[in-house]
């Protein structure tokens, strides 16, 4: 079936279960602390923030969970997604590579982020919570949660990057439009807010500010609970059916992946593509090489510490055991809002360090450069985010274009860039400039986090 240029799976094809990757790990990742005792959380810890159905699922190490009749129904409205081969792009390139990418641009959102944000949504809904709070970056996962509220009858209200809010206009109007109240981060509503404007009247915000912001916001009410887009455990674990979908999609195309790869700002794009391909790698089935692409602005797995750190900026979170450039960091404003984070997941961390899964940092240039070819052969205008990926992906099949060798390479694209203009137009008037975070900057943050024996 080599002529094939897209693979559709039918609606009876979705998975029906997620896959959890802890039962598979070589060895168990870390545990997450609590963040006074620095001992190991248990669920009532958690209580506060998540549904119990979502903490259960966090430290489950059952190997699938099935997925609720409920959240399927929503499913159904963009899933499965499409896998497509990039042959126009792999003319343009002249590459023998042969090149793919897992497509979530038709989403409701689109991007990946409602795979994890409804069943997020329904848990809640089925426990009696009234309300959801969280923090965006570039608004796809705001948006996200504001379409999966609305799809459960939940109030939703979203603390969103200041420099994204100014940014992307049109992704808060998205998110109001999904019923959603958005707040530009840092605000004068929460404390933490507060705290961070006394300091700088006109800072940009961070995603660790935001989650600060709404965590606090979540905590001081019994009718709300806070919801994360990605980082924890069970929020990776939902978007694997992107994956456990590839993975048949490949089989259809006859080929397996010689390199996947997926861009990483928490995880959960790259998680939802790889670890069911990961799962095979670990069983000795194949063996591609899983490359996890950053900005160099924020360098979490390539510069980072491996450390426990906050996953906020106020330290109102647990201790996780991750990739961090310091909880306190505040990234430069470049366009790839959804990858400005500090920390990467627990799992995608751990991975890293058993040398599962392999990182580069790539300018946001190059990314932007990557993207317009990508465009202009294969007709999808790639979110700000994936264009690390593609660009990734395009140095992979330039190699093999001067060595001759045929590689299969599999893309994780989680989104369109539609909201994104004012990023191209930047690139296209020559005014988009690269970031290069100083190993500096993380020896300093690196005196300020939490001191765990």
């Amino acid at each position: 079936m080599t002529d094939l240029t897209k693979v559709v799976l039918q609606d009876s094809e979705i998975p029906e279960a997620w896959y959890n990757i802890q039962p598979d790990l070589p060895s168990p990742a870390p545990p997450v602390l609590h963040p006074g005792t620095h001992q190991p959380i248990g669920p009532d810890d958690l209580a506060p923030l998540f549904p119990m159905a979502l903490i259960m699922q966090e430290v489950s190490q059952d190997r699938y969970i099935d997925v609720p009749g409920p959240v399927l129904d929503v499913y159904r409205m963009w899933r499965p997604t499409p896998l497509y081969r990039a042959r126009r792009l792999e003319k343009a390139l002249d590459t023998p590579a042969h090149i793919y990418f897992k497509y979530e641009g038709g989403s409701p959102v689109g991007s990946h982020k409602p795979t994890t944000a409804v069943p997020q949504a329904y848990y809640n809904a089925q426990e009696g919570t009234r309300r959801l709070t969280t923090e965006t970056g570039a608004g796809q996962w705001g948006s996200a949660l504001a379409f999966a509220s609305a799809q459960f009858g939940l109030d939703c209200e979203v603390w969103q990057v200041a420099i994204s809010f100014d940014q992307k206009p049109y992704r808060r109007t998205l998110m109001e439009i999904f019923g959603a109240t958005v707040h530009s981060s840092p605000s004068n509503l929460t404390e933490a807010g507060r705290k961070i404007l006394a300091m700088d009247p006109n800072s940009t915000g961070s995603l660790g500010i935001a989650i600060s912001e709404a965590v606090e916001a979540a905590a001081g009410d019994p009718t709300t609970k806070y919801s994360l887009g990605s980082v924890l455990n069970h929020v990776l674990m939902h978007q694997t059916v992107i994956g456990q979908e590839a993975l048949k999609q490949m089989e259809l195309f006859g080929e397996t992946p010689d390199l996947l790869v997926g861009c990483t700002g928490g995880g959960s794009n790259f998680a939802g593509l790889s670890f069911p391909f990961i799962k095979e790698k670990l069983a000795g089935k194949i063996d591609p090489t899983i490359r996890c692409v950053e900005p160099t602005a924020s360098p979490s797995l390539t510069k980072g510490v491996y450390r426990y750190d906050f996953g906020d900026t106020l330290g109102m979170t647990p201790l996780v055991k991750m990739h961090t450039l310091g909880h306190d960091f505040i990234p430069d404003p470049i366009h790839a809002g959804g990858l400005r984070y500090h920390g990467m997941a627990p799992l995608v961390s751990h991975l890293k360090e058993l040398g599962v899964v392999e990182a580069e940092a790539i300018g946001q240039v190059e990314c932007f450069e990557g993207a317009v070819r990508f465009t202009r052969a294969e007709g999808i205008i790639p979110a700000p985010e994936p264009t690390h990926a593609i660009a990734s992906a395009i140095r992979e099949a330039e190699r093999c274009r001067e060595s001759g060798e045929s590689k299969v390479i599999l893309v994780a694209l989680c989104g369109h860039g539609h909201f994104d203009m004012g990023a191209y137009r930047a690139f296209l008037d020559g005014n988009l400039e690269d970031f290069e975070y100083p190993e500096e900057k993380v020896r300093e943050a690196m005196e300020k986090i939490p001191a765990v024996a």
